[in-house]
């Protein structure tokens, strides 16, 4: 990964924005033409200032500075709240450059809506990025629009695999993806709060039972890691025949885990339809 990436705007370098910023800066990859990032504050942009390479602007004392990012940079991230998304395109469509990426990081938004205020002829990445990210650990799914080429999808991964994994999907799958490694962090943080409830219950202290709740997860999911073997076989490694582990496990099979994981995705698919929706 020697090669370089071209120059990048950030508009809107909230959490998930910042998190991709931060990931370009730590990985020492070369930007040809610097980064640009605006927030709407002085002290954001002051604190993304402090970054190699990165030019910071505050929009409360530069309002024409996403104007001026766009007309700099050759792939654009848009990080702005969803519904702030129109405004901007509007804003900057008439200082994109014609060889212009513009990657969106909002959720919901549709590469249609998108294509309805920059023009059939811009090439936009949809992405759905997770808040693993933050950590160079996530899982970023994305979705070209008809007029995005096979290189400019290219160097996009690129940028993305910076801060974790990529699946490339049709936007269709965008939503499905989200039910899975957008809201998957939560699912996995909530098996740990019960884990570390069932060994509060147990008579241990809170401290030693989130320890042990917390580092078993972080262990297993790095053993998952090293150790290139499936989920399946590691946890029949740890499943003696006629053990304790094997009864627990049980257990949890008669809760039909798998049938609750189906459920709990289809809801959230059910409400990512929802909220495309307007509602």
């Amino acid at each position: 990964m020697a090669e370089s990436l071209p120059s990048l705007a950030f508009l809107g370098a909230g959490s998930m924005g910042g998190a991709i910023l931060h990931g370009v800066v730590a990985s020492g990859l070369g930007v040809d033409g610097g980064i640009i990032a605006t927030n709407r504050t002085a002290e954001k942009a002051a604190a993304l200032a402090e970054l190699e390479n990165v030019t910071a602007v505050a929009l409360e004392e530069h309002p024409t500075g996403n104007v001026d990012a766009v007309a700099s940079a050759r792939i654009i991230l848009v990080g702005v709240k969803p519904a702030m998304v129109p405004d901007l395109l509007r804003e900057i469509v008439p200082a994109l450059r014609e060889d212009a990426i513009v990657v969106s990081l909002a959720a919901g938004v549709t590469l249609a809506t998108f294509s309805e205020h920059l023009g059939p002829d811009v090439s936009v990445i949809r992405s759905m990025p997770n808040t693993p990210s933050t950590v160079g650990k996530g899982v970023t799914g994305l979705a070209a629009s008809a007029a995005a080429s096979a290189d400019d999808l290219a160097v996009v991964r690129r940028l993305f695999e910076l801060v974790g994994a990529v699946i490339e999907v049709p936007e269709e799958r965008i939503d499905a993806l989200s039910t899975i490694s957008g809201s998957g962090p939560a699912y996995v943080f909530l098996l740990i709060e019960e884990l570390t409830k069932a060994a509060i219950g147990k008579g241990f202290d809170e401290a030693d039972a989130r320890l042990m709740a917390e580092q078993t997860f972080i262990g297993a999911t790095a053993l998952l890691a090293a150790s290139g073997e499936t989920p399946a076989e590691l946890r029949r490694r740890v499943t003696s025949p006629k053990g304790t582990t094997e009864r627990a496990i049980a257990v949890l099979q008669e809760a039909h885990l798998d049938e609750l994981f189906a459920s709990a995705t289809d809801a959230a698919l059910a409400r990512a339809r929802e909220m495309a929706a307007g509602n």
